[in-house]
């Protein structure tokens, strides 16, 4: 079943010649991890503002369970870049603190917060403060606040991207376990081509001027992960290099052609 669908979206910020986005389409299914990768300015953050509620669509439309999305809501959660914590909160506050404004009972709280920071591996952090984190575990913070909620889909804005390499391959591994064992809906942004192919079960490659989707694929990478097989396995497979590959070559075409235009 579709828990977002965009129709024909279209999106122009005021004084801009060029329209952010137009005619974007694409459905997000139950259980599903859709990537959209592109470079700056192919409307990526414009598009996932869009499924938050945060940027009305001007044409076309975006329905959340056949609901027009008019306004932000717990049941699209987003993960920012920037984790965007509060530093005057503990870890278990911080996860609380959505909760807080649901108005749930304490004791559920106390529960669903020490589900959440288990299911992300840091069971043992919820007194921490945040400062006292490192960036991969303050996204990991992020990341349980927005499952302890309840909401139905995560709406990931580049997550990983300030993250060191090491780093963002071990929370790219987390982001799968966290998807599998939670059953949640993702849909995440990304310009980096080799974790967009190894999170999705599907990748669109939107290109800039206006933004629009110009390539969509469904990679195996993923369940390939989820059923056991080494990740540097996954990313040194010829199939995986020639994917990568493909779509470099796409965005270097991308790029030529609108040089080409300016």
């Amino acid at each position: 079943m579709s828990l977002l669908v965009v129709e024909n979206l279209g999106i122009r910020y005021p004084g801009q010649k060029t329209a952010a986005l137009q005619q974007v389409s694409l459905t997000l299914a139950e259980g599903e991890l859709l990537v959209a990768l592109g470079p700056s300015g192919c409307g990526k953050s414009t598009l996932l503002g869009a499924l938050a509620g945060f940027v009305p669509a001007q044409q076309g439309r975006v329905l959340f369970r056949g609901r027009p999305v008019l306004a932000p809501s717990a049941e699209r959660a987003v993960v920012f870049q920037q984790d965007a914590l509060l530093p005057w909160l503990n870890v278990h506050d911080n996860v609380a603190f959505g909760l807080k404004l649901q108005g749930v009972p304490e004791a559920e709280q106390r529960q669903r917060v020490a589900e959440t920071l288990a299911l992300v591996g840091l069971a043992d952090a919820g007194a921490r403060r945040t400062w006292e984190l490192s960036g991969g575990m303050r996204q990991r913070v992020g990341i349980a606040r927005a499952l302890a909620c309840g909401s139905e889909v995560l709406l990931m804005d580049e997550p990983f991207g300030a993250l060191d390499a090491f780093t963002r391959e071990q929370m790219q591994q987390l982001l799968l376990a966290v998807w599998q064992q939670s059953r949640r809906s993702i849909f995440l942004i990304t310009h980096d081509i080799e974790e967009a192919l190894f999170l999705a079960t599907e990748l669109v490659l939107m290109s800039p001027g206006p933004g629009r989707i110009v390539q969509r694929l469904r990679p195996t990478f993923s369940q390939r992960y989820r059923a056991g097989e080494d990740v540097r396995a996954i990313k040194s497979d010829p199939e995986f290099i020639a994917l990568r590959e493909s779509l470099l070559q796409s965005l270097f075409r991308q790029r030529q052609a609108q040089e080409t235009v300016s």
